[in-house]
């Protein structure tokens, strides 16, 4: 099952989506450092310099050196000048110090604060946090007014403000860059679908045209829209497809011509052939009064002229197959007893060891030529190319993956000589295979096993070539040939065999 997010869907959605939210938070970000800093900043400069101005104002009464009382005095002033902002106003000179309330310890103080304002002639601030509230901590050094270069008086006046309203605005900020967030989310998996669909309209087209010209639909072709890259895509598409389907059309017409030769030239080898054959058959019975020499020709004659008569007869089998035309004439049938038909016509009965059924016992709608034919060719190929003892065994099987009322009839032809090589068993139901390439000339056609194994499959069946594993594999164990024809009630299709020109019944 394909997982939705791996598709080019998933990827478009989630890479925007991602998108969205790092440009969103990115932004958000930025807004609010700046924000932040620049409310920060107006409250810092708004303080300091309402603090400036009030100092400046009470220095001139403020004795020097000063007391303690001089410097409750400053701090009192300074923290009253500002009732609404809640300042509370720390006044230092040397040992002394004096706070606007009682007992105000000023933790926010730091040793870094008294030092820095201790060294410098400008006001010094400092931001702190404590029990989960900011302030903003600011130093001034009392100066003289004379002489010009304004000298340090000793005296430093030290103010905490609570930083709650700018606090609630940056808050505030932040509340509202989150809830900005959720709608952009929104947006960017809109934006998704929208170009999604955009992008991946044209490649589903590709794809379902891609299938049905795998399906052999040849003449399918894409609508080109616009000029971007999937319309060149589109347009090669099509372009590719025309191209195969004249390359197609035209092997379909070599084929359909090589195969109407083939079948011509059959057809017409066949009346030469029947007068050749009944002259040998003629030379045949008077070779015994011939001299040597002529009655060696002669025989030689006639053995040639039987195997161009089956080559011919195999040409125009073959033919009948690449046309479509073969089909299958059905009868029901004792399998056991048209196998014992099929090796008395061939006089193999004293030659090949049977293991049959008994008469009745195995009975099936088959095509009784074809049939004659698989298993001719089978013992036919064991007896010429194996050595005997050779095997013929039929038996009922029921497949595993078939259903219950369904039986496979099973027939196995074995022989006793070397085995078929490794290399070779691949290719054995290949046209015009030998196994040895000097072997330029053999008794058979090279097409029984093809014929063999089209006939088997037009019965909804299979054939396959293996060696016997007892006796030491293919070395010693002979070869084996297994046929699997379904019997039942679900029964092969019977399909009537067309006329054709050049193609006729052997």
């Amino acid at each position: 099952m394909k997982r939705p997010l791996r598709g080019l869907r998933g990827r478009l959605l989630i890479a925007f989506v991602l998108l969205t939210a790092v440009a969103t938070l990115t932004t958000g970000a930025l807004t609010l450092r700046e924000a932040r800093i620049a409310v920060l900043q107006q409250s810092q400069d708004t303080v300091i310099k309402r603090l400036r101005a009030h100092v400046d104002g009470l220095a001139p009464g403020i004795a020097y050196p000063p007391t303690q009382s001089d410097l409750a005095w400053v701090a009192q002033e300074v923290a009253a000048a500002e009732p609404a902002q809640n300042w509370r106003v720390l006044a230092t000179y040397r040992g002394l110090r004096a706070t606007s309330r009682p007992q105000d310890t000023f933790t926010e103080l730091t040793a870094d604060m008294r030092s820095a304002v201790g060294s410098r002639r400008a006001a010094v601030f400092q931001r702190v946090k404590a029990d989960g509230r900011s302030s903003l901590v600011v130093g001034l050094p009392v100066t003289f007014s004379e002489p010009a270069e304004r000298p340090a008086s000793g005296v430093a006046v030290f103010l905490t403000v609570p930083q709650t309203g700018e606090q609630g605005y940056v808050d505030a900020l932040v509340t509202a860059i989150g809830r900005a967030v959720v709608p952009a989310l929104g947006l960017a998996v809109l934006l998704a679908l929208l170009a999604a669909r955009g992008v991946l309209r044209p490649v589903r087209e590709l794809r379902r045209a891609t299938r049905s010209i795998a399906e052999g639909h040849l003449d399918t072709r894409l609508a080109v829209n616009g000029s971007d890259e999937l319309a060149d895509l589109s347009h090669t598409f099509n372009e590719t497809a025309a191209a195969l389907e004249e390359s197609v059309a035209e092997l379909r017409r070599m084929e359909a011509r090589a195969r109407r030769f083939v079948a011509d030239v059959s057809h017409e080898l066949r009346t030469p052939l029947a007068a050749m054959s009944a002259v040998t058959d003629v030379l045949d019975e008077d070779a015994d009064r011939l001299d040597p020499d002529t009655a060696m020709a002669v025989r030689l004659i006639s053995g040639e002229t039987v195997k161009l008569a089956r080559l011919v007869g195999d040409l125009m089998e073959i033919s009948r197959f690449d046309a479509g035309a073969a089909g299958l004439q059905l009868d029901d049938l004792d399998l056991a007893e048209s196998l014992r038909r099929t090796l008395a016509a061939r006089g193999w009965q004293d030659t090949v060891d049977t293991l049959l059924p008994g008469p009745g016992e195995l009975r099936g709608r088959v095509d009784p030529r074809r049939l004659d034919v698989a298993v001719a060719n089978l013992v036919g190929n064991a007896l010429r190319h194996g050595a005997c003892p050779v095997q013929l065994r039929l038996h009922a099987r029921e497949m595993p993956d078939a259903p219950a009322d369904r039986v496979w009839a099973v027939i196995e032809v074995t022989d006793s000589g070397p085995g078929i090589p490794a290399d070779v068993l691949p290719h054995v139901f290949d046209r015009f295979y030998k196994s040895d390439t000097a072997r330029t000339r053999s008794e058979g056609s090279g097409l029984g096993l093809s014929i063999t194994a089209q006939n088997v499959r037009l019965h909804g069946g299979t054939v396959r070539a293996a060696n016997r594993a007892e006796g030491g594999g293919a070395e010693s164990g002979g070869a084996v040939f297994t046929v699997e024809i379904p019997l039942g009630r679900e029964e092969p299709e019977e399909k009537e065999e067309p006329e054709e020109k050049g193609v006729q019944e052997t």
